[in-house]
């Protein structure tokens, strides 16, 4: 089962971890050379970043991708002011979970809740949010869902508007909080050294 599979290239994974401000961090280094970073609250266990890395075809470290959790602030247009900034009032799409759904907020939407339609594309393995006035348009998957090979479900997709911004919830299959429940149980195995102790090995 592809559930399985993936949390056996986790366990086979070179990890390490750290206790820093507050969070448990976890840098996992995959067979294929593949880089995963976690970091955990301490108090709730909550998962709040996940972040991914991979080599191109030279062999460098690209940028880190974010997957869950606040965007990085871009540094860019502090050292650059000459060049083209993006508009604070754009949409800005990010991942949020919580304990029992994988969640995602897109700010800066003024419009009604009436005009957000949020659908499931089975083919594609991807979510869809569009408005009927077509001022917007997203299309998204859900990559817990695709490692773990989970079909996406319509009646597990819901949505809530608020403060311009646009919540939409899927709620996490079994497959999923039981993989998660497992993942938790041998981050906290993991001896994580505190801030200041970090041996840092160069390669």
């Amino acid at each position: 089962m592809a559930v399985q599979s993936w949390f056996e290239s986790l366990k086979a994974s070179k990890k390490t971890a750290l206790i820093q401000d507050g969070k448990r961090k976890i840098h996992y280094l995959f067979l294929d050379g593949k880089e995963m970073a976690e970091e955990y609250d301490l108090k709730t266990d909550e998962l709040i970043v996940r972040k991914w890395r991979v080599k191109n075809t030279l062999g460098v470290l690209g940028q880190w991708q974010i997957e869950l959790g606040e965007p990085a602030p871009s540094t860019v247009g502090a050292l650059e002011p000459q060049l083209l900034k993006e508009n604070s009032s754009n949409p800005v799409f990010m991942r949020k979970d919580t304990k029992t759904s994988f969640q995602w907020r897109i700010r800066n939407l003024p419009y009604p809740k009436d005009v957000y339609k949020l659908s499931v594309e089975q083919t594609e393995r991807c979510c869809i949010v569009r408005t009927t006035n077509k001022k917007y348009f997203k299309k998204f998957s859900i990559p817990d869902m695709d490692r773990c090979q989970l079909s996406l479900e319509n009646s597990a997709l819901s949505f809530a508007h608020a403060n311009n911004t646009l919540i939409i919830s899927y709620q996490k299959p079994k497959e999923i909080l039981t993989l998660e429940q497992e993942v938790l149980r041998e981050v906290k195995k993991m001896k994580g050294s505190s801030d200041g102790e970090v041996d840092c090995k160069t390669q």
